[in-house]
């Protein structure tokens, strides 16, 4: 059966109406699952966070002071960067995935505008068809075959004006269509771009808290925590650490290595000079002890030489 020009341009065209409410079906429902994938990872990163900050906040009551401040200011913006996360997920559902799940909807009335249409188009067929067969087998009956013609002159004229409707609707859709998914995308990256402008400007407090630790301090409170008698100047030059000043610590005592040799030199002089003294000394009771036996040897020759007279 050979179909008229109009018919054949309508049957083409419904073709294409179909692929491109198929496309939309099938993109637009992938895009929403990735989109809602996406949401549902963001929110379970925001979940490990917040275990993260009430994590570093139990470490950081360990700590001393200094760094425990630090690190509590760290964990409170990691904290209101999961806030501004959280309002990331909120409107990402609102904008983004709403949006494209209401397209189920849409498509789903399309659908059945485009069925109904091709129902009005198989009507017509089938009518041209039995017109044909009863041109065939009744050429003679005007009758019949009027009435064909009548009935298939309606099926064309509803097959024409469903299409009408269809081309209309097809196109208000991908108006609608194209707006709605520059709007989605746009809605995304305005969401993005809101999340990580303000993300960059707490982390740059958190960077700058955590970067603002007194190490010098918090590690003398640490020393101060070992030894809690000595005062703190002994616990600086204890360790205190340099190549031309470098202190050690002897036997609980603080000094210079200058010091301890000074100090070693004169304690060594003194020893040397108090043995001098000794040996001068020494020297002296010989000399004395010399001289008295010279004495009694003088006065016992003097003895003999008067008993010899």
């Amino acid at each position: 059966m050979s179909r008229t020009p109009d018919a054949r341009a309508r049957d083409n065209q419904t073709t294409q109406i179909q692929e491109k409410i198929t496309n939309v079906e099938k993109h637009f429902g992938g895009m929403c699952q990735l989109f809602g994938g996406y949401v549902r990872k963001t929110a379970k990163l925001r979940d490990k966070a917040d275990l993260l900050v009430r994590e570093i906040g139990l470490y950081a009551d360990t700590e001393t002071p200094n760094l425990k401040s630090g690190i509590k200011q760290y964990a409170d913006q990691l904290a209101k960067i999961q806030d501004y996360r959280q309002a990331q997920v909120e409107r990402l559902e609102a904008k983004v995935l709403e949006p494209l799940k209401s397209y189920g909807a849409v498509v789903k009335r399309k659908k059945e505008d485009l069925k109904t249409t091709q129902s009005a188009r198989e009507r017509e067929v089938k009518l041209m068809a039995q017109l044909e067969k009863t041109r065939k087998k009744n050429p003679s009956d005007r009758q019949i075959i009027s009435q064909a013609e009548s009935d298939l002159q309606k099926a064309t004229m509803d097959a024409m004006r469903k299409t009408r409707q269809l081309e209309e609707t097809i196109d208000d859709f991908e108006k609608q269509k194209i707006q709605d998914i520059k709007k989605v995308f746009r809605e995304f990256m305005t969401v993005e771009m809101s999340f990580h402008a303000k993300a960059l400007e707490i982390c740059t407090l958190a960077y700058q808290s955590i970067q603002s630790v007194d190490e010098e301090e918090d590690l003398e409170v640490f020393r101060s925590s070992l030894h809690p008698h000595r005062s703190r100047l002994d616990l600086v030059q204890a360790y205190t650490k340099g190549p031309l000043n470098r202190t050690v610590s002897f036997l609980g005592t603080s000094g210079t290595l200058q010091q301890q040799r000074a100090s070693m030199r004169q304690t060594r002089g003194e020893e040397e000079a108090k043995e001098k003294n000794e040996d001068e000394d020494e020297d002296e009771d010989e000399d004395e002890d010399e001289e008295e036996d010279e004495d009694k040897e003088k006065g016992e020759d003097a003895d003999i030489s008067d008993a010899d007279d």
